[in-house]
């Protein structure tokens, strides 16, 4: 079904229905005569090739999808997001339907949690260790991109049901993945969030310190 819903919206079939449909309007108004049929069909062939000419020849076949893989350079924040907006799109176009629908949402929300660390980092008056900081920027642009891509690699059958050198499946190992993942950034905002108590409680003795003993007049 997916299939024909593919070739039915491809552009080089709505080109050729529409040079098809044109002849049918003609013979309609009384135009053509009986041979119209027979011209709407070549109609609809001449416009199939043509629009397949300029935009492609229509294929039920699923569209391939292409591997993430992203760079770690420039602005942090810029990287880490297009790193996460492409897992997003590739977890929702979901290739062969090989995500099920669980996982799928476990990553969506693996991406919403680095997103909410990343502004977290922003908004923070604490520090990333620099080791922390290459931890964040690898989980979204390197760790994640490639852990999926990996996963989708492997046909769904073998992923769900074959038993792999650590005993578990493909997707259980996924997840187990994922688990460690989501460890990891909540961690590090628990991190920065440690930090920010720290620092407002030392403004908060400076405050008591400065005003709190004083008398008033």
């Amino acid at each position: 079904m997916s299939g024909l819903f593919r070739w039915l919206n491809a552009p080089a079939n709505w080109c050729g229905l529409l040079v098809a449909t044109g002849v049918l309007v003609l013979k309609a108004l009384g135009l053509l005569g009986g041979w119209a049929l027979g011209l709407a069909a070549l109609g609809y062939a001449v416009g199939l090739g043509a629009g397949a000419l300029w935009w492609g020849w229509p294929s039920t076949k699923e569209d391939a999808w292409e591997a993430l893989k992203f760079e770690d350079e420039g602005d942090a924040r810029e990287a880490m997001g297009r790193a996460l907006s492409g897992v997003r799109r590739l977890t929702e176009h979901n290739p062969g339907q090989r995500i099920p629908h669980q996982l799928a949402q476990r990553i969506q929300r693996l991406c919403e949690r680095l997103e909410g660390l990343l502004n977290q980092w922003e908004r923070s008056k604490g520090q990333l260790s620099l080791q922390e900081t290459f931890h964040a920027r690898h989980i979204a642009i390197t760790y994640l991109p490639e852990a999926l891509n990996t996963y989708l690699s492997i046909p769904q059958q073998f992923a769900t049901t074959k038993l792999l050198a650590n005993g578990k499946t493909a997707q259980t190992t996924f997840e187990g993945v994922l688990a460690e993942l989501e460890t990891k950034v909540d961690q590090l905002g628990d991190d920065l969030a440690s930090q920010d108590a720290q620092a407002f409680l030392r403004h908060s003795e400076f405050l008591r310190q400065k005003f709190g003993n004083k008398d008033i007049a």
